[in-house]
């Protein structure tokens, strides 16, 4: 190539086309049901705020940080987690934290939080570490210039990470198999959008749920009862080991001394698994194809892992050698945010950018739009890891970065994710080669987390 030659252009991370201008309600509802992100105008990279008038009710996306901030910092409680959402996902998440508001949710939070706090990511994380030198292991046979379809890999391993660190089991126990496999059928069922969730219908009126959903559902919460009714004898013995679930059943609510009954905590474990596995297999997924679409990072983090990990030992201390790999995690969560929209309701009449917003109206915080507007992001396009630390960078990150929520309603878990995302990054790149398969570009796409649309298929060679 002749001296004065530019370099071929740095491929673009997929995004999904927008759809073109104005829709009906009911194409609006078929295109949401498909895919939520495809689903909206090109419009809103760009707006602050956008209003949606159904003949049902109001929407209001918000992207103006300040409005962010009023709604999920400054005043939580004037703007509750909308109804219409839970319609969809109370066959599986019952009354969990997810979807509860006020009291309840208080009272559930000041249970769980306890769990998350200080120490106890150093105590998990051997078990995160066990789940993935187990994944690295599972793929290695399968590292042979193959396509891997890699999503469904990166479930396995955050199911894995789940059940080892919320009840010390690893994956191939037969509870924690059936609650996975059970689980990806319930995906399928594709449960978020409900008539409910449509139309104003009283709370006397059945939800009608398809039966493959609800069948799914019981059949998880079965084997999350078990397992918890397991947890409670084993407690009563006085040998149950000293994991999440242990921790979550025996903190009392300083408020009343009471704590979950078993009810109320398969409620809760149906949402962390939710949570915290699908949230984390799409991150892990979408992460290690960017690796793919940039070898250079991909290198980078190779090195990095090779010199933060001793042989023989494991050290929690490991984590903080690994800047590179949490860089790219957090670029990948910025660019593909799990769950890609908040939607709030509310609850007095509010006046948002000199408009009226009328009690009951539907307030969507939107990560997958906030995190690429185009008027706070310098390219917000692109990937790169490095630009947390620029100016806009770190603007954008206090004011514009919200993949786990903000505020009183934030991911408790969201300290577990940011430790477990770069670990198993950097063990994947550590061990594996991965190239991109040609013709097999994955699209995004959303029904409750964002995944691509036909999965995303990788090459694995050991390094």
């Amino acid at each position: 190539m002749p001296a004065d030659t530019p370099p071929p252009p740095r491929p673009m991370p997929p995004k999904p086309a927008a759809r073109p201008g104005k829709v009906s309600l009911w194409r609006y509802a078929r295109l949401f049901r498909r895919d939520i992100l495809s689903a909206q105008p090109a419009r809103l990279y760009r707006a602050w705020m956008a209003e949606f008038r159904t003949p049902f009710f109001r929407s209001y996306l918000c992207n103006d940080p300040d409005l962010v901030d009023l709604v999920l910092r400054r005043r939580p409680a004037d703007f509750p987690k909308s109804r219409r959402i839970r319609e969809g996902l109370t066959p599986l998440l019952g009354n969990s934290v997810f979807i509860t508001n006020g009291a309840t949710w208080a009272r559930q939070r000041r249970i769980i939080d306890p769990a998350f706090e200080g120490g106890r990511l150093r105590d998990t994380f051997p078990a995160m570490w066990d789940a993935g030198q187990a994944m690295v292991a599972r793929l290695a046979p399968l590292a042979d210039g193959r396509p891997v379809e890699i999503e469904a890999q990166t479930s396995h391993a955050a199911a894995d990470v789940i059940f080892r660190t919320l009840f010390s089991i690893p994956i191939e126990h037969e509870l924690a198999a059936d609650v996975f496999s059970a689980f990806r059928a319930h995906q399928k069922a594709q449960p978020l959008l409900n008539i409910g969730a449509l139309l104003p219908l009283p709370g006397w009126v059945p939800r009608l749920h398809s039966r493959r959903t609800r069948a799914t559902a019981r059949t998880i919460r079965a084997a999350i009862t078990r397992l918890t009714v397991d947890r409670a004898a084993a407690l009563d013995a006085g040998i149950a080991p000293d994991d999440l679930a242990t921790k979550i059943m025996t903190t009392p609510d300083p408020e009343t001394g009471q704590t979950f009954d078993t009810d109320e905590m398969v409620d809760q474990v149906a949402i962390f698994f939710l949570a915290g596995h699908e949230t984390s297999a799409s991150a892990l997924a979408w992460a290690l194809y960017l690796l793919a679409l940039y070898p250079d990072w991909q290198d980078r983090l190779a090195n990095e892992a090779s010199a933060a990990f001793e042989p023989d030992k494991i050290y929690f201390s490991a984590l903080s050698k690994l800047p590179q790999a949490r860089a790219v995690f957090r670029e990948t969560m910025r660019l593909y945010p799990p769950v890609p929209m908040f939607v709030r309701e509310a609850a007095c009449p509010e006046r948002f950018r000199d408009r009226a917003v009328p009690p009951g109206a539907q307030i969507i915080i939107s990560p997958w739009h906030l995190h690429r507007h185009a008027r706070l992001w310098e390219r917000p396009d692109d990937f790169d890891p490095d630009r947390f630390a620029t100016e806009n960078g770190k603007a954008c990150l206090r004011d514009a970065y919200i993949p786990f929520s903000a505020g009183a309603r934030v991911c408790p878990g969201a300290g577990f994710a940011m430790a477990e995302g770069p670990l198993l990054l950097a063990m994947m790149a550590r061990a594996f080669r991965i190239e991109r398969v040609a013709g097999a570009e994955p699209v995004p796409q959303a029904q409750l987390t964002v995944r691509a649309r036909d999965g995303i298929h990788l090459r694995l060679s050991p390094r």
